[in-house]
């Protein structure tokens, strides 16, 4: 590690929590319970601004990670009457499900499109499946899982062991603001180890990298279940949200929009999709105030208007612009996109 990664890190780290911890004290709840949404949905997108702008797979299942991830907290948080095991459960389930998942794509060798749709196909057939689960004999121990109408009274996360000891809007906004500032300068690490150099090179040749000896299949599965377990991560969040879950987390229109805000920030960025995740999520608060305009109709123009004006997305550009005068141009060439 360079450094300057060390100092980026650094900076990024003592800001971060600074922000953290200060800004419950200057809002009003109502922003804090946005930014605390915003933080969950963010780390989601660096799943997928992982596995698709470093290891080079198209995801479009991280949507289905994130709800497993939440459905494995509720069920077993419900089951254990505290959070200190459904936690890593909840982690470990998505993982599971990803490395079986990327089992059978990889080493089967599909190519990029077929990785897409199947993944796009397994979260709809999630997405159907919870949706038939209303009946009462659909229980995972004591958790009813509750078809559309979800899983509501999720027990909200606690001290290891203290389940009297639990986190409210304040609490959960500075778990949530920690856990997104982990995740971002643990993918930074991650990218400048040896995993991430040979996950970048399969990326630009993957043929290389396996002449090389290295095992491209096994590579892609762990970088998949790296982002499984991270989607898991904002799925636990956002499960504690508003402590209620249903299979609207499976739909499509909820698994598209990682996509769209991985490419507004920047597909090859871990900073961008943050960026894009913010700002669409906020936008989508406030057009949602109001009747006269058609929400996802708005968000489909501005994400049509990005795509042509902006095709590289806002913190590509926004190098891109600063480098063609010169600014910042030598810090870069290191490690290809790895901010």
């Amino acid at each position: 590690m360079t450094r300057s990664l060390t100092i980026q890190l650094g900076l990024v780290a003592v800001i971060g929590a600074v922000l953290v911890l200060v800004l419950p004290q200057l809002i009003g709840i109502d922003r804090v319970l946005q930014l605390t949404l915003n933080f969950a949905f963010s780390i989601l997108a660096l799943s997928l601004a992982f596995i698709w702008g470093y290891a080079g797979i198209f995801s479009f299942g991280q949507a289905a990670f994130f709800g497993v991830g939440a459905y494995a907290y509720a069920a077993a948080a419900i089951n254990f009457g505290e959070s200190t095991w459904a936690i890593p459960m909840a982690i470990i389930v998505p993982v599971i499900l990803a490395v079986l998942l990327g089992y059978f794509m990889f080493y089967a060798r599909l190519t990029a499109i077929y990785v897409a749709v199947i993944t796009l196909v397994v979260t709809l057939i999630i997405y159907k499946f919870m949706g038939q689960t209303a009946k009462p004999s659909y229980m995972i121990g004591n958790a009813s899982l509750g078809g559309y109408n979800g899983i509501p009274a999720i027990p909200p996360l606690n001290v290891p062991g203290r389940p009297d000891l639990w986190a409210g809007p304040t609490e959960m906004f500075r778990i949530a603001g920690f856990a997104l500032i982990a995740v971002y300068i643990g993918l930074r690490l991650l990218l400048v180890s040896r995993l991430g150099r040979v996950l970048v090179g399969m990326r630009e040749n993957e043929l290389r990298m396996e002449l090389l000896g290295f095992d491209p299949r096994l590579l892609k599965v762990i970088a998949f279940a790296i982002s499984a377990g991270i989607a898991g991560l904002g799925g636990i969040l956002f499960a504690n949200w508003n402590a209620f879950i249903d299979p609207h987390v499976f739909n499509l229109a909820f698994a598209a929009q990682p996509i769209i805000w991985v490419i507004i920030g920047g597909v090859g960025t871990l900073s961008g999709p943050i960026l894009g995740t913010f700002i669409l999520s906020t936008l989508s608060l406030e057009l949602g105030t109001q009747k006269a305009l058609d929400v996802n109709l708005v968000l489909g123009a501005i994400f049509t208007i990005f795509v042509l004006l902006v095709p590289q997305g806002i913190i590509p550009s926004i190098r891109s612009f600063l480098e063609s005068r010169g600014i910042g141009t030598g810090a870069r060439k290191e490690v290809p996109a790895h901010d």
